[in-house]
């Protein structure tokens, strides 16, 4: 089996629509020293609302209904991006829900700690596996690269 060791410096892409903005920045006040000595990485507006908020520095990426969503989800295949925090809003359409959808599906395909709301974040975060090292098993997708259409 493959797995991909995830070091105790994570990088955490944090992301949130605007309706759950203050819920995201909220929750990342409580939970600030835990984010230190990680890289934060965020999406538009959501970034700068972090950094200004937390106090550290965020390496901001585009809005998500400019591109930002598919950024963090390239980042991801790409095993750039340890953890993601994205509190969606359930209760209203986004003009970019395809690429919600694709954000929250790579997230799966590459086995990546994920949180789409304040309790599994809390539970994530407080994690012992934050500050250490964790080896995620990855599937092999070999034979899918691989197959003779």
């Amino acid at each position: 089996m493959t797995v991909k060791t995830l070091a105790p410096k994570k990088k955490i892409a944090l992301v949130a629509h605007d309706h759950r903005k203050d819920d995201l920045v909220n929750w990342a006040l409580r939970n600030r020293d835990a984010f230190v000595g990680h890289e934060l990485l965020a999406t538009g507006t959501t970034g700068r609302l972090i950094e200004e908020n937390l106090n550290l520095p965020v390496r901001r990426l585009l809005s998500g209904p400019l591109g930002g969503d598919q950024q963090i989800g390239a980042l991801i295949a790409q095993g750039e991006i340890d953890v993601l925090i994205f509190f969606w809003d359930p209760m209203e359409a986004q003009p970019h829900d395809p690429d919600v959808k694709a954000l929250l599906r790579i997230g799966i395909v590459w086995n990546i700690p994920m949180a789409c709301d304040v309790a599994t974040a809390d539970f994530l975060i407080s994690s012992p596996f934050m500050q250490g090292t964790y080896e995620a098993a990855l599937t092999d997708y070999d034979a899918y690269k691989n197959r003779v259409l």
